[in-house]
């Protein structure tokens, strides 16, 4: 058993062995033996139990039982309480998800408090065996099939080489017992009727099920990493931030808004796994995307939501942008002086007289805008556009929806959307931002005055 682990743990690149591992302790059969297992290897570890209080006396009998093992074998311990049928009750989560929202994020805390590597738990080959049916029944792609990787980010299973059986074998090896869970011997959740009802049936037709299923699951895991390389390649080709900086990986597809070239989707071999593969993790539902998939050639401008995120159709690209929850700003700028409105951008405002023979001329930089201070009024206004507003561009008489303004430069409905315009104490447009002023404020050579506004 010692030497078979050993053998995965290698071969897998699980484990450092001048690191620290935490282990997820929770009193059973797999975390008792997890912990040994990985002690008598030489790893340095900790162990740390979540008391979950969803069973009464069992619950604390698990606890002290952790408590008392740790003790013995002289591993430090850590434990923490939750109150776990109020926090299902307020995030509106089955008590499952509860515990394991919690458990995991009290890990990830831990982890990183002691400098720890990574958060060893007791998955085992017939974990792996009955997630690859509940993703089976529940509905899956390619990756739900492959059963449960042996690493995922700071999560390590080094038990997923052997059984059950293996296991509780070893355990009565070395004389050590271990508590029951005694939910996991009723079927009333899903992976329980699986444990307890199906596969003793799949067993009965054959008694290598375990096996042959694991055996289908590696063979798909050979074709999805073929498959995950394809979709790297052409993502890289097909993704654009609007960033430069940015490469193509989990973290910016996340956080940084990007494009997608339509036409590299659309001459994949199937675009609709594409989609899936890339915004799926962006919060986007199965029909979401479907939908997504059949409007590639679809009219500009439509747009879905995700929880997290917010894709339009525009031309020849699908834009992704993180949403952002946080109210659009309205700045009042009572005076000449420099202003900020947010992180990405502040603006100074100065004046100063024109003699009446001065020449006229004008900022070519859209950065830049000089105005006839004579005829705007203080205080002003910096906030984003809203339906109905209208100016009269440079050079145009009568007024035209800035909107409309912005579709003719082929702004996008997002570039749209957060427009910033600058108004005067009268509530008339002096300048959408960046783009024109108004032709009723540009100076002439009857102007004694000059406003001069710069983004900086």
């Amino acid at each position: 058993m010692l030497n078979k682990v050993k053998r995965f743990i290698a071969s897998e690149h699980l484990l450092r062995v001048d690191a620290l591992y935490l282990i997820a302790l929770s009193g059973g059969a797999d975390s008792v033996a997890l912990l040994l297992l990985l002690k008598n290897l030489g790893y340095r570890i900790e162990a740390v139990h979540c008391n979950f209080h969803l069973r009464g006396e069992e619950s604390q009998r698990d606890e002290q039982f952790c408590e008392e093992l740790c003790q013995r074998e002289n591993i430090p311990f850590h434990k923490v309480h939750f109150d776990t049928l109020t926090y299902a009750d307020l995030h509106k989560v089955s008590i499952e998800m509860a515990a394991r929202e919690l458990r995991y994020r009290y890990f990830f805390q831990l982890k990183e408090a002691l400098g720890a590597d990574g958060i060893c738990v007791g998955h085992h080959k017939e974990d792996s065996v009955e997630t690859i049916l509940i993703n089976l029944i529940r509905g899956t792609g390619l990756n739900g099939l492959v059963g449960i990787r042996p690493r995922m980010n700071d999560v390590i299973r080094p038990l997923l080489c052997v059984t059950r059986q293996e296991i509780e074998e070893y355990l009565r090896q070395q004389v050590v017992s271990y508590v029951t869970d005694s939910t996991n011997l009723v079927d009333d959740v899903v992976r329980n009727k699986i444990r307890l009802n199906v596969l003793p049936k799949l067993s009965e037709i054959n008694p290598s099920v375990n096996d042959t299923i694991l055996t289908t699951a590696y063979h798909l895991s050979e074709v999805d990493a073929i498959v995950q390389a394809s979709l790297k390649a052409v993502l890289n080709k097909a993704v654009r931030f609007f960033n430069p900086e940015f490469e193509v990986n989990s973290n910016s597809l996340k956080n940084e808004p990007f494009q997608l070239s339509l036409s590299i989707i659309r001459g994949y071999s199937s675009p609709a796994y594409l989609l899936f593969h890339l915004l799926k993790p962006l919060g986007f539902s199965s029909s979401q995307i479907k939908e997504m998939a059949s409007h590639l050639d679809g009219q500009t401008g439509q747009m879905w939501f995700s929880s997290t995120h917010e894709l339009t159709h525009d031309r020849e690209v699908f834009i992704v942008l993180p949403r952002d929850e946080a109210e659009s700003r309205t700045l009042v700028i009572p005076e000449t002086g420099r202003y900020v409105y947010d992180e990405h951008l502040s603006l100074r405002l100065t004046e100063r007289t024109l003699l009446p023979s001065a020449n006229v001329s004008f900022s070519k930089s859209p950065k830049i805008v000089d105005l006839n201070a004579t005829s705007i009024r203080f205080p002003l206004t910096l906030r984003c556009v809203i339906e109905g507003d209208r100016f009269t561009p440079l050079g145009m008489r009568g007024t035209q929806l800035v909107s409309d303004f912005l579709t003719n430069l082929k702004r996008n409905r997002f570039e749209k959307r957060n427009q910033l315009v600058l108004l005067d104490a009268s509530g008339t447009i002096l300048w959408v931002v960046g783009q024109r002023i108004n032709d009723s404020f540009k100076l002439t050579p009857e102007s004694n005055a000059c406003l001069r506004i710069e983004i900086l």
